[in-house]
């Protein structure tokens, strides 16, 4: 597939896409946007300026394996909620201190990239709302699924899956956690979300952190108490 052919141009793009797929949430005050970091930021921000609706991050880390640290035996999200893929770690013989340790390793690194994109700011209180968890893609849907624990343990209504990009069997996987997934473009041969993307780079932490600074107001939201 060359650049021509890739249905995005950017996340920016695919987060006007999305959002035109996400319209029905529109003015609604009962509505908030996350956007999973590192990639779902720059989608979910384009998500909740054209739904006009608060915006803010999520946080989720994969955890690698020991040996291939690209490959996710699980996920840990903001809040403590962790999936862990047990075909992975059984294939792999992986030891519960295997798992431990990738745990403790990657929680300090999602609180060192809280730190890093709020500053001082409180995270927004979602207890009671409808609330959207954005990425730029689904692969093995193991982050979005310890998002999705995550923001229901912290007391949201209704979650809402949204992203670009995703294969059929995630999306359906998907559906038995979350209230709805919706997925713009759901390819008969997915093989990866970057394949979606003419402009896939990796995303640094000072986007990040400016993606978050103009972002839409958060005002009209009740934030959550250090």
């Amino acid at each position: 597939m060359t650049s021509a052919e890739r249905p995005f141009r950017d996340r920016r793009e695919a987060g006007e896409v999305l959002a035109r797929d996400l319209v029905r949430y529109r003015d609604r005050p009962d509505t908030t946007v996350l956007g999973l970091a590192r990639g779902g930021v720059p989608v979910g921000r384009e998500v909740a300026a054209t739904l006009r609706v608060p915006f803010d991050v999520c946080l989720v880390r994969k955890l690698g394996t020991p040996r291939w640290p690209e490959l996710a035996m699980g996920a840990v999200a903001t809040g403590g909620a962790v999936v862990l893929n047990d075909d992975v770690i059984d294939s792999l013989g992986l030891s519960d201190a295997d798992v431990r340790d990738a745990t403790t390793r990657e929680t300090a690194e999602l609180h060192r990239r809280e730190r890093a994109y709020r500053g001082d700011r409180a995270p927004l209180d979602i207890a009671g709302r409808t609330v959207i968890v954005v990425d730029d893609g689904l692969a093995t849907g193991a982050s979005m699924t310890a998002a999705v624990r995550s923001v229901r343990g912290l007391g949201a209504a209704r979650v809402i899956v949204g992203v670009p990009v995703g294969p059929r069997s995630v999306c359906r996987a998907l559906a038995s956690v979350a209230d709805d997934v919706v997925c713009s473009i759901v390819p008969a041969d997915f093989r990866a979300v970057g394949h979606g993307y003419a402009d896939f780079h990796q995303l640094t932490d000072d986007e990040v952190r400016e993606a978050l600074a103009t972002s839409p107001s958060t005002s009209t939201t009740k934030k959550v108490a250090d």
